[in-house]
């Protein structure tokens, strides 16, 4: 998580929401590395899991990452706890919760919905103090 909340800084430093994300194997070796780059980017697309996720397809030559975990900064939206299930992630370790859009717990729990398959396992709150400041410190400088 100390990696993920480096690259939520960096995101936050660049004018995108401060989240970030890795995506670690079984062997504890980050494979791949995300920021929120929607802003720098222009891409609707460019959220922290999403650019970690193909990060390590890239590393490792595979969609599917059925051996590894995503640490994000923020519980992930609907669109990357799709991705996430798409990518067969069969871990996923959150800091703060989304009580806006989030969609693996707290509004929706597409990663854990019985309608679909293969379920992931959700260990939430991890340095979720830090995430969340970091968040409410972005936001509070932009009002």
């Amino acid at each position: 998580m100390g990696v993920a909340l480096a690259l939520a800084r960096d995101a936050g430093a660049n004018g995108d929401v401060p989240v970030g994300a890795v995506v670690v194997r079984s062997d504890g070796e980050i494979v791949g590395r995300g920021a929120n780059v929607r802003e720098a980017s222009g891409d609707p697309t460019g959220h922290a899991e999403v650019i970690a996720l193909r990060d390590a397809a890239r590393h490792l030559g595979r969609w599917r990452l059925d051996d590894c975990a995503l640490v994000v900064t923020l519980e992930p939206c609907a669109m990357c706890a799709g991705a996430v299930l798409a990518a067969r992630v069969p871990v996923l370790v959150l800091g703060a919760w989304d009580a806006k859009a989030g969609a693996t717990g707290s509004q929706w729990d597409l990663v854990r919905d019985a309608r679909l398959s293969p379920k992931v396992d959700v260990i939430a709150g991890v340095r979720a103090a830090e995430s969340a400041l970091l968040l409410a410190e972005f936001f509070a400088a932009r009002r």
